[in-house]
């Protein structure tokens, strides 16, 4: 890649992950193919829930904003490097930089509130089965919904607003394949950026108070499938929890390394493989992770594949 020197220009440089041409090539396919994957799963996802009458639970109904969520998180931050990496210029604008900052918080932020009440919604679906209907009717899935979407503004908003105080010095060199707000924050050249970390650490308290409420309603789910007298029972229990289970896994352990980690001018090849586990793999596996144990998407699918549309 080629460094421009941009101290006298308002845009940052992403570096990526190498000055190799080769590699350069290299990453630009895995992440291309990454992205042509991610998308068709979600794809496939939002399609089938909300076409085949089959999957027209409250489940169902979240996974589908997962997956408009994944797939939204994908493509704000992908297409770019893959561009960065054919045309060997990791030039941003400032602009597009802020932009890429707001919807890609956006839309963590939106995918930790929908796993927090897909969580809520398997707790109520296992423990309290008898007043499912009631607790998860249709017109309260979507206020939750609602809440999720209208929720993810927040961090974006609040992110923006503090980093346009920030005054930024000297080379503004991003070592990341994003506008990552760690490596943001480094190149400020004073104490004005506490106002941005006293915003990281509110969301952070919000997104463990979240992880909390995961983890309790798990605690009760497993606590109730162990008493379950069928083996037949606890199997379909497991099969729509685990993954679920796995994907919140996954998501939050890898984005709280990558952002208690302190940043680096010189970052290990951990840490960059670390920030594609929490904004790469995700989303693109989310839709492989919620089929391969779910009957139920599985057969649907394969009748999407073996049929031109839909039947009852």
């Amino acid at each position: 890649m080629i460094v421009e020197n941009i101290t006298t220009m308002r845009g940052f440089l992403l570096m990526g992950f190498s000055d190799n041409r080769e590699l350069q090539i290299l990453h630009a396919l895995f992440f291309l193919v990454a992205y042509l994957l991610g998308s068709a799963g979600n794809v496939i996802i939002i399609t089938i829930t909300t076409l085949d009458p089959q999957l027209q639970s409250p489940m169902y109904y979240f996974l589908k904003h997962l997956s408009i969520l994944d797939l939204s998180s994908l493509s704000v931050t992908v297409p770019q490097y893959v561009d960065i990496c054919l045309t060997q210029s990791g030039y941003i604008s400032y602009a597009q930089c802020m932009l890429q900052i707001f919807f890609f918080t956006g839309f963590a932020w939106g995918e930790v509130a929908i796993l927090t009440v897909m969580s809520y919604d398997r707790y109520v679906a296992v423990c309290l089965p008898l007043h499912y209907e009631v607790i998860m009717g249709p017109s309260k899935c979507r206020w939750a919904v609602t809440a999720v979407w209208l929720s993810s503004v927040i961090p974006g908003t609040l992110y923006i607003a503090s980093i346009f105080s920030i005054r930024f010095c000297g080379d503004r060199i991003i070592h990341q394949f994003f506008c990552d707000v760690p490596q943001v924050l480094k190149l400020s050249c004073s104490d004005d950026y506490l106002v941005t970390v006293g915003v990281a650490d509110f969301l952070s308290a919000v997104a463990f108070a979240c992880f909390i409420g995961i983890v309790n309603s798990y605690v009760h789910i497993f606590s109730t499938v162990l008493r379950m007298p069928s083996a037949e029972s606890r199997s379909k229990v497991f099969s729509t929890c685990l993954p679920h289970l796995f994907v919140v896994l996954l998501f939050l352990s890898t984005g709280i390394f990558a952002y208690l980690n302190p940043t680096s001018d010189s970052p290990t090849a951990l840490q960059f493989l670390v920030s594609i586990f929490y904004t790469v793999l995700p989303p693109t596996l989310n839709p492989v992770i919620y089929s391969l144990r779910n009957e139920t998407i599985k057969s649907v699918i394969r009748k999407l594949l073996l049929s031109s549309k839909f039947t009852g």
